[in-house]
This record gives structure tokens, C-alpha cells and sequence, in this order.
């Protein structure tokens, strides 16, 4: 095998627009010096970790496994992996998370196989092998390329490239458990409310990122209207480089979740006008800062006077600030709009924002942004 064919490979992955997430134990080193020697890495690559150590594999699946290398902690990682990566990807860049666990040959003589699990996880896509190596065949170098080189067929495979170069199994060793799941949009969605997955991205827009930032307006969107449209153009301006989106949540902190239909219903108002939206699990903004570092949301001060009322964590103020000093910790920031408070209209200006919480609290001017409008109100005016 060339150096040249395996490096063609790994210059096709870095083209392509997967984004990757990888944990790796036991094995499959060479993989990752394989994808970070060729320039472009950083395309590809959002991070990996190796959970060596058992208290590490315990910390990253947060709890311990029935077993440290099996198909099923494979898979395990791999659907963490997947997770991890939605949250540092580029906005709207598909997205692979790969787990592997692996028992090779070592210093001791080993009772049990030398084997190896693996499993890569995609928007749509589940795939998992497991590979039983001919014992005392090889060395433990040779153990290292052989899986390194299967791990690498394999993210090639899952970001659609082509790969020829053999993996250098033999006769004697068995590829076995081999299976391959897809979901379509509803399972997703399912995945999504059951918390399987964190969120999924609708990349309608056609805008380029301005950089890694997403702006971000959450709301119900029942219906989506031209107020949201224009706060969140009007937000945009502010802040400068970032990627504008919307986000729905399909759980609501005090009504049953939205079901799959209520949720592809509002979903298609983004795709007629081409805007991207995000479906999440989460209706708290502490857990969204979580899901998404780094963010500017955009409120209405009606949100913003709730976000400081200590009524709103147990009547304590200690905790209201904690809450959100965690939220500016992760870099995320308020975009903060006029808004109808009790049938006033006011500005951020008119709230007693906490001293070590007002630079992440940012106003719109209202010359910048004013609309009376609801989607409570249109409702009504509709008679639903």
C-alpha cells in the first residue's frame, strides 16, 4: 500500500464538508496521525479524544459500561461523538461521530480475542463492525495499522469519499456484526424529543457563515411572521459576523412536547422562505448556552425582565445570578428588543440589569426595531 493512495484519501476527506467528532480507545492511533499529517485537518477534525484509562471511558459515557470493548460502548461513543460534533460544527456543516474500542495485542498474552469494535454515526446514518484479528498473526504495531487503516475506510466512507486502498485483513480474520441503519426525517425528530439527540439543523439558507457564531432567535413560530424576520435581521446588524438562524423547541417547559406533524408543519414555513432553522430539546436558555456556545440570543424584553427575576429560580437572586453567569461563561450574549411588558412597551434600558451581568445584555435600539406583533395576536385575529 502507498503512502500516496492513503493520503489521496484523507485530502478527499478534508474536502468534503463533514465535520467529525472521534473517541477512540484501545486502538486506531495511527488513524488520527494519518488525518492530522495532512494539511486541511482542520476541516475535518473538531476533536478527539481518547478515553484510555478506565475511570476515562467511565467519565465519557458517564457510567461504567458492562463492557469496556463491545459494540455496544462503541455505538455508545459514537452517538456522544455525534452529539459533540453538532455542537462545535460550523453552522449547517453535516456532521460524523465515530467511536471505536478495541483489544490488541499487548505486552501480556491475552486469554480473550484481539478484536476491535467501531461504529460512525450520522444525521441519517448508523453503521458498526465488528472485526475479530487472527491472534499471534501480527505484532501490536501491526494490530494498530490494520484497525487505523479499517477506521479510515470507514470516515471515508461516511463523508461519501471513495476509498481503494486495502485494509490489509486476511482470510483469517472475520468481519462480523456488520450493520447499517438509516433514519429518515421522522426518526430523527424521535431521537430528538427521547433527548437520543441534541438537536437537528434545517439548513434552508443559502447565506454563507460569516464565522463559527450563531445569532440565534428562539420562539414557538405559531406562526412564523415578518416581526421575526426583521428582529432577527435587525439583531444580525449588531452583532456583525455571525450565522443567523432560528430555533424551535420541541419541548416546552410547561406543555407536552410538540408532536412530529406540529413540528414538520413549522419547519416548512423556513423552507418556503429559505431560512434556517434549528429543532432543539431544550426550553431553557441556560441549557441552550450549553447547546450553543458562543451564541448571541435574541429575546424581546419581555424575555429579558423574566431571565433577571429571581422569582423565576426559586425567589433566589444567588441563584439567578449563577444561573446566568454560567450562560455568559460559555460566551453566550442577549440580543435585547422593545417589547409590549404588561401593555408598555419597553427597552432593556428600563430593567435593573445586575452589574456582572449587564455586558452580556445588548439592546436594539428602538429605531431599529419596533413591532407590535405576536404570534398569540394573529392567532387570535384568525380565530385560532
Amino acid at each position: 500500500m502507498t503512502d500516496a493512495c492513503i493520503r489521496a484519501v484523507v485530502e478527499s476527506i478534508h474536502s468534503s464538508p463533514t465535520q467529525a467528532v472521534l473517541y477512540l480507545s484501545g486502538g486506531a492511533s495511527l488513524a488520527l496521525g494519518l488525518l492530522m499529517s495532512v494539511p486541511g485537518a482542520s476541516n475535518t477534525v473538531l476533536e478527539a479524544v481518547v478515553p484510555y484509562s478506565r475511570m476515562s471511558m467511565i467519565q465519557l459515557l458517564t457510567k461504567i459500561p458492562a463492557k469496556y470493548c463491545s459494540q455496544q460502548t462503541a455505538d455508545e461513543m459514537a452517538l456522544l461523538a455525534y452529539n459533540r460534533a453538532l455542537k462545535l460544527s460550523s453552522p449547517g456543516s453535516p456532521v460524523l461521530g465515530v467511536g471505536f474500542t478495541g483489544s490488541l495485542a499487548t505486552t501480556r498474552p491475552k486469554q480473550g480475542d484481539h478484536r476491535f469494535h467501531l461504529s460512525t454515526r450520522t444525521s441519517d446514518r448508523h453503521w458498526a463492525s465488528t472485526v475479530t484479528l487472527s491472534k499471534g498473526l501480527r505484532s501490536r504495531d501491526q494490530e494498530e495499522k490494520v484497525s487505523s487503516y479499517f477506521l479510515l475506510k470507514a470516515i471515508a466512507n461516511a463523508c461519501k469519499v471513495s476509498s481503494t486502498f486495502d485494509s490489509e485483513l486476511t482470510e483469517s480474520d472475520v468481519v462480523a456484526d456488520e450493520c447499517e441503519r438509516f433514519f429518515d426525517e421522522d426518526k430523527e425528530l424521535e431521537q430528538l424529543i427521547n433527548g437520543q439527540i441534541c438537536f437537528k439543523v434545517y439548513p434552508f439558507s443559502s447565506d454563507k457563515s460569516n464565522g463559527d457564531r450563531k445569532i440565534i432567535l428562539p420562539g414557538s413560530f405559531n406562526p412564523l411572521h415578518d416581526g421575526h424576520l426583521k428582529l432577527l435581521e435587525a439583531a444580525t446588524s449588531i452583532c456583525g459576523d455571525g450565522y443567523p438562524c432560528f430555533e424551535l423547541s420541541a419541548i416546552n417547559a410547561d406543555k407536552p412536547p410538540l408532536s412530529i406533524p406540529q413540528i414538520k408543519e413549522r419547519v416548512m414555513q423556513f423552507e418556503k422562505i429559505g431560512k434556517t432553522v434549528i429543532i432543539s430539546n431544550q426550553p431553557y436558555f441556560y441549557k441552550k448556552a450549553e447547546l450553543f456556545p458562543g451564541s448571541a440570543f435574541v429575546i424581546g424584553a419581555d424575555t429579558a425582565v423574566r431571565l433577571i427575576n429571581p422569582k423565576y429560580y426559586d425567589g433566589s437572586y444567588d441563584r439567578m445570578i449563577e444561573t446566568l453567569s454560567g450562560c455568559k461563561r460559555t460566551g453566550c450574549t442577549f440580543i435585547v428588543a422593545g417589547r409590549k411588558v404588561d401593555g408598555t412597551f419597553k427597552v432593556l434600558e428600563d430593567f435593573d440589569v445586575p452589574e456582572v451581568l449587564k455586558d452580556m445584555f445588548v439592546p436594539i435600539p428602538a429605531e431599529r426595531f419596533r413591532m407590535d406583533l405576536s404570534s398569540t395576536e394573529i392567532r387570535r385575529s384568525c380565530g385560532l
